[in-house]
């Protein structure tokens, strides 16, 4: 079976800002970023044979591309003006990172995608759901976090996390999802639904946990199912008197696949490293040590 990779590009981003120190270039633009980013393409796309390392994938990928988020609002914020506004502004070192990002996307050679109005989760969401069809095709959706969880479907779309700095990851499958949430992945936006998800500003119900979000859902299913069959249930004064509030919620939540994205499998194909213009771009960032692992 043949793999498509596909990368949230920003989250990914995001956790190697924060994960490693401050690097920067000979002409003082910030690198760190870029630095572990570039180390966990190389890791995927080029496994370390005198070691016997074999990257973060089992096996290096037949098709790649990542996704990126656009500056505009979102249908989200749109929706909901509060939508991660509890997030500071993003600093202007992370900034011209992500901006760069792409720019060392493309010296790999590998394709990218944004769209206006749309986070990369949901163009992820949306490239997914086109090709998970497909017999002979594996996804892989390498993030930062874990809000595309609720994106796996048995072992035929799976999700890896990094786990630990920009060097140890996760694998989840559909067994993985459910012993981590005790839920189906697809019912994750119900849980967030309830719960709610302090990062995004994502309200939920005040008041509802895990522990009563979890078996809730279990038993109905869905949010829906639940509001229209659990008045019998201990919480369901609580959450029903904030039913707008919780089905905004699970909607704020839930990854969409039906983003605008025209994206063709075989434009995706990976060819190979570009090691000449690789080392030319490394050397412009002063990655000495990428060059060396090429």
């Amino acid at each position: 079976m043949k793999t498509l990779l596909l990368i949230d590009a920003n989250a990914l981003v995001h956790r190697c800002f924060h994960a490693l120190p401050p690097f920067t270039t000979k002409d003082g633009r910030p690198s760190g970023a870029l630095y572990g980013l570039a180390s966990i393409l190389i890791r995927i796309l080029h496994p370390d044979k005198k070691t016997g390392a074999e990257g973060i994938n089992s096996r290096v990928p037949d098709y790649v591309t990542g996704f990126f988020d656009r500056p505009e609002p979102t249908f989200r914020k749109e929706i909901f003006k509060e939508y991660k506004i509890h997030r500071p502004k993003a600093p202007d070192e992370l900034v011209s990172q992500i901006i760069e990002a792409r720019k060392l996307l493309e010296n790999f050679n590998i394709k990218t995608f944004e769209t206006p109005g749309f986070e990369a989760d949901d163009l992820i969401g949306a490239a997914a759901e086109k090709f998970k069809n497909l017999p002979e095709i594996k996804i892989i959706i390498l993030t930062g976090d874990l809000d595309a969880l609720q994106l796996v479907e048995n072992d035929k779309v799976v999700v890896e996390t990094i786990k630990k700095g920009v060097s140890e990851t996760a694998i989840y499958n559909e067994e993985g999802v459910k012993e981590r949430y005790g839920l189906a992945p697809k019912q994750i936006p119900d849980y967030k639904g309830l719960v709610g998800d302090a990062s995004d500003n994502i309200l939920g119900v005040p008041g509802i946990g895990p522990k009563t979000a979890t078996p809730l859902i279990q038993k109905y299913g869905s949010l829906e199912n639940f509001l229209e069959q659990g008045q019998k249930e201990k919480s369901y004064q609580k959450i029903s008197e904030l039913k707008e509030q919780a089905l905004l919620s699970k909607h704020l939540g839930e990854i969409r696949r039906d983003a605008p994205l025209e994206i063709n499998l075989e434009d995706l194909k990976y060819q190979g490293l570009p090691k000449e213009k690789l080392t030319a771009y490394f050397e412009t960032l002063g990655f000495q040590s990428m060059i060396k692992r090429l």
